[in-house]
């Protein structure tokens, strides 16, 4: 008898032990609410995404079901103010999903993504619905509405009406299999670039194979491939091991080798091969796009962007294009005289590009990216972004929870909040403007893993919010994959790594700073072409003398970054801007090219990239930033038709900049405010280019541009 007891005391526990409560479906009792990541299993994210749907569906119909007149109140405050849970679940699982994926969140993301379609489309094609919308969008002159309650309501008419509402009950349906359709192959695409950067290892057994290469690469490559079993050196397709590979490896055939790998991914013809997927990707979007009236995707894409039609963007991307091909072109005959000269006979490839512009630098300028790096340690870049923040927006940091190499005045021993990864830090972002109030946590996550998809990003991992009686203050994640520290060596960045820290800090500032009442209209949420202004803005200040002497100190003396230093990086920022700029315009106009079409029945990925290369007269020397093949931004990301917006917004930032130039102080506090009113707390709740105009106080002159990158 005492043994059944026990045994139905087991069951009782093991019971209890399964009914554990889904911590997404739970308040946080973390401090700001914040996600409690280390209760949260990946089997959690889909039920509590079911439930999300489930409960904002039920907002949607009582929103639509609601007998009384149809106000902003009782229809888009409801609207902005529902689905707080699904927000929620999705925050959290997408920032996790990009940086720290198993196989169950994988899965689960290819489960949720079409369920997703359907929900959105639920709402965009309920008809009551979408008539309390049309009613207050056809009297929003008679409401007295504010201006950002304006632009919600326009974004939310327009939403229904890009979403299907004006479609009769077949081409609906046809819209909603297209999306399921698109979400899929477009997560299909990003998992296979994901598995190719994975897949391939260039394993060295032999120093002498490795000449050229700093001290501080072999470290890496020797860390690497001591985890993976091996004695000897071990370099990837993360840009923390290949860049360097190429720019300093003097062995020719390994060197090309790794370049490549690095531009066939995606292309190999095996399980994660991307080609028939591009065709897929780009039919779906063109049957989308007709079923709206458009002749092709890319002028359904920004038809309510700046640049409003491709041509324009293309216009634009084409002015840039002619100055930089012409600078390629000259910096490709320095290089092959010396490769010639140094006694390697042929012709120059692409593969030597970056060996022998590397080469030449130093012989013009006698900088070495060696002599520079140990001033950029990444706590120093990190201080340094700090402190500009401070300058121009009045913003503070305090550290709650610190990750890899940090110094020990600055360890937090209180309690601190949750975080996915021991690699991630967390900060609360303080305004020195209003009494130190509490405005974001911010997480940083800077190094590579195999789980963490390449490049650099921001992250709302909450959105900013204000409407429906509840406050959410956001939070938000800065995602990079810089080099990693080794040994006793802390991580130090590169010059291009610099730039990026401050780059996604600037979308960040976007996120901290947001005043606005409306999450559709909050932070980043801003047209694609806009959305880079804040971030690459932010870039400038990373190389200004006067900013470098007050973060860029020596990891090891603590000396300050010398002078003599400084004027060898001034006198060569405008080295090897024709390559950088060809093949970031090039990258632009493949985008474009690919989604201006209005037939894709006799469409091959590779034979259309190399006729888009023969008409633009492109140098074999030089490929394009991103191949289609492992093309993330616009097969598996946001930028679909839309990479021209880094260059549309550089002519912003540029011009902005030249107001604080201009003023005689980078870090003039005035100016800073203003862009921090005109700019980075309005959102998205204005007209762009207005919000522009108010700061500037005029139109941007693209002269700057030009000039900043050395091309006039």
């Amino acid at each position: 008898m005492n043994k059944i007891i026990v045994l139905l005391m087991m069951a009782c526990v093991f019971s209890a032990c399964s009914q554990r409560e889904n911590p997404l479906l739970a308040e946080s009792s973390a401090p700001f609410g914040a996600p409690e990541f280390s209760q949260i299993k990946s089997s959690d994210y889909l039920p509590a995404f079911e439930e999300g749907f489930k409960q904002q569906k039920a907002e949607f119909d009582a929103i639509a079901d609601n007998t009384e007149e149809p106000t902003f109140a009782n229809t888009i405050d409801a609207l902005e103010a529902s689905g707080k849970l699904l927000k929620k679940v999705a925050g959290i699982f997408y920032n996790v999903n990009e940086t720290d994926a198993d196989e169950i969140m994988k899965e689960t993301e290819k489960k949720v993504s079409p369920m997703e379609t359907e929900h959105s489309a639920y709402m965009t094609m309920n008809e009551k619905l979408f008539q309390r919308i049309k009613k207050l969008y056809d009297n929003k002159d008679s409401l007295g509405l504010t201006c950002e309650q304006e632009t919600v309501l326009d974004k939310y008419y327009r939403h229904f009406v890009r979403g299907g509402a004006l479609l009769d009950d077949q081409q609906k349906k046809q819209l909603v299999e297209i999306d399921k359709e698109l979400s899929l192959a477009t997560i299909q695409f990003g998992d296979n670039s994901l598995a190719e950067t994975n897949a391939f290892t260039l394993f060295v057994d032999n120093k002498n194979d490795l000449s050229g290469l700093p001290d501080d690469v072999l470290s890496a490559a020797s860390e690497r491939a001591e985890a993976a079993g091996k004695k000897g050196w071990l370099f990837t397709l993360q840009k923390p091991s290949w860049e360097p590979f190429l720019k300093y490896a003097d062995n020719r055939e390994l060197r090309k080798q790794m370049y490549m790998a690095y531009t066939h991914r995606g292309d190999n013809n095996n399980g994660n091969d991307n080609k028939a997927i591009i065709k897929k990707i780009l039919e779906l979007r063109l049957k989308k796009a007709k079923l709206f009236g458009y002749n092709n995707f890319a002028e359904y894409q920004l038809e309510d962007k700046m640049a409003k039609t491709p041509e324009a963007a293309y216009n634009m991307l084409m002015k840039i294009w002619k100055p930089a091909l012409e600078k390629a072109k000259e910096e490709r005959a320095d290089m092959q005289k010396l490769m010639n000269e140094s006694g390697v006979e042929g012709k120059l490839e692409a593969w030597d590009w970056w060996y022998y512009a590397e080469k030449l630098r130093q012989q013009r300028y006698a900088l070495d990216e060696a002599q520079l790096k140990p001033y950029f340690s990444l706590d120093n870049v990190r201080n340094g972004v700090f402190m500009v923040a401070n300058k121009l927006y009045g913003l503070s940091f305090k550290p709650l929870r610190l990750a890899g190499a940090v110094s020990k005045e600055n360890e937090v021993k209180e309690p601190v909040p949750d975080v996915y990864h021991p690699e991630v830090s967390c900060f609360e972002v303080l305004d020195s403007d209003n009494d130190g109030k509490h405005l974001s946590l911010y997480y940083t996550d800077y190094f590579p893993r195999a789980t963490k998809r390449a490049g650099a990003w921001m992250n709302n991992i909450f959105e900013a919010a204000h409407v429906g009686g509840e406050d959410q203050d956001p939070m938000i994640v800065n995602v990079c994959n810089f080099t990693p520290p080794t040994g006793d060596v802390p991580s130090l960045l590169n010059l291009d790594e610099t730039r990026t820290l401050f780059h996604e800090f600037g979308h960040a500032s976007h996120g901290f700073l947001t005043k606005c009442k409306y999450p559709l209209v909050s932070g980043t949420n801003v047209a694609r072409d806009f959305v880079e202004l804040p971030s690459q803005i932010m870039e400038h200040w990373a190389v200004e003398p006067e900013v470098l002497r007050q973060y860029a100190f020596h990891y090891k003396t603590g000396e300050v970054i010398p002078d003599s230093l400084i004027a060898k990086m001034q006198a060569a920022s405008s080295f090897n801007t024709g390559f950088e700029t060809t093949e970031l315009v090039a990258a632009s106009l493949l985008d474009l090219e690919f989604h201006m079409q209005s037939d894709y029945s006799q469409f091959e990925a590779n034979a259309f990239e190399s006729a888009v290369a023969t008409k633009l007269g492109l140098i074999p020397e030089i490929a394009f930033r991103y191949r289609g093949t492992y093309f993330n931004h616009i097969f598996s990301g946001g930028y679909a038709a839309g990479y021209y917006s880094y260059l549309w917004a550089e002519v912003l930032d540029a011009d902005g900049f030249e107001a604080y130039k201009e003023s005689g102080n980078v870090l003039n506090e005035e100016i800073g405010r203003r862009f921090r009113t005109c700019i980075l707390e309005k959102g998205g709740s204005e007209d762009p280019m207005e919000l522009y105009r108010r700061f500037r106080g005029a139109d941007p002159n693209p002269e700057a541009l030009l000039k900043g990158r050395g091309l006039k």
